[in-house]
C-alpha cells in the first residue's frame, strides 16, 4: 500500500457501528505500517475526544483535529500547534463575538467543554436558524469581525474565525505532512465536514447515515473525487476504501 493521509470525523462516521468499526481498525494498523498517517477531525474538543476514547474502540491517531478545527494536537495530552493558532488570529475577538450574540434570545450556549479561545458554540433550532442566521452574519460583519457561521445536524452552530474549519485544517496538516491531495481521504457526515470536501481534490468518502446538509451540498457539488457510500458510520467508510482502491 502507498502511504496515504487518512482523515476522519469521528460521531456517526467512524462511531457507531462497533464491528465495522474493528475492522477498519485493522486497516488502519495495516495502512500505518507501509507509512500512511491517521487523522481525527472532529466538532469534539480535546476533553470530550478524550471520553469518547474510553467509551469506543478507537485507534490511536497520529494528529488530532479538534473543536471544528481551530485546534490541531501533535500530541493527545499535550497543547495544540501554537503555528495553526498564530493563523486564526487576525480578525477575530471571542469578547466582541460574545457581545453580538448575547443580542439573540435563541441562541443558547453550549456547555464550556464546547468552548474555546478560537470557538464559540451554541444550539439553535432548525426554525429559528432560518432568519437568525442571515441576521447573525451581517452583524458580526459590521463589528470587524472576520468569521464564519457553520451550522450542522440541525441544531448545533459554530461561530469561528474565517481561516479556521476541518478544511483549513486540513490543508495545514497534508502541506505540513508532506501528502499530496490525491493521496488524502477524507470521510465525514455532517456539515462541519463540508469544509473537509471542499478542501480541493482529496477523495472524500460521505457515509450512508449523512445528514440533509451534507448531502446537500453533495448534490449540488458533484465530483468524482466523492463517494456517497450506501452503508453507515465505519461500514460507509470500507465500502468507500474499497470503491478508491484503497482496500
Amino acid at each position: 500500500m502507498t502511504p496515504i493521509l487518512f482523515v476522519t470525523d469521528l460521531d456517526h462516521t467512524l462511531v457507531g457501528d462497533d464491528f465495522a468499526h474493528e475492522q477498519l481498525n485493522e486497516w488502519l494498523l495495516a495502512a500505518r505500517a507501509t507509512g500512511s498517517k491517521i487523522v481525527y477531525s472532529t466538532g469534539r474538543s480535546l476533553i470530550r475526544y478524550q471520553e469518547l476514547a474510553t467509551e469506543a474502540p478507537l485507534f490511536e491517531p497520529d494528529l488530532l483535529i479538534a473543536s471544528v478545527g481551530t485546534a490541531i494536537y501533535s500530541q493527545l495530552d499535550g497543547t495544540p500547534s501554537s503555528e495553526w493558532q498564530e493563523k486564526l488570529t487576525p480578525g477575530w475577538d471571542r469578547d466582541r463575538v460574545m457581545a453580538t450574540t448575547a443580542h439573540f434570545s435563541d441562541l443558547v450556549l453550549q456547555a464550556e467543554t464546547e468552548q474555546s479561545a478560537f470557538k464559540v458554540s451554541f444550539f439553535l433550532t432548525e426554525e429559528a436558524a432560518i432568519e437568525l442566521l442571515p441576521q447573525l452574519d451581517t452583524l458580526l460583519k459590521q463589528q470587524g469581525l472576520d468569521v464564519q457561521l457553520i451550522y450542522s445536524s440541525g441544531r448545533d452552530l459554530d461561530v469561528l474565525p474565517r481561516h479556521a474549519n476541518k478544511g483549513a485544517a486540513l490543508t495545514f496538516v497534508r502541506q505540513t505532512l508532506g501528502f499530496a491531495p490525491e493521496r488524502t481521504i477524507v470521510c465525514g457526515d455532517s456539515g462541519n465536514d463540508i469544509a473537509l470536501f471542499a478542501a480541493g481534490s482529496e477523495r472524500g468518502i460521505i457515509v450512508g447515515n449523512a445528514q440533509p446538509e451534507l448531502l446537500s451540498w453533495h448534490r449540488d457539488h458533484p465530483t468524482p473525487n466523492h463517494y456517497l457510500a450506501k452503508s453507515h458510520c465505519a461500514a460507509g467508510i470500507l465500502e468507500g476504501l474499497e470503491y478508491f482502491g484503497f482496500r
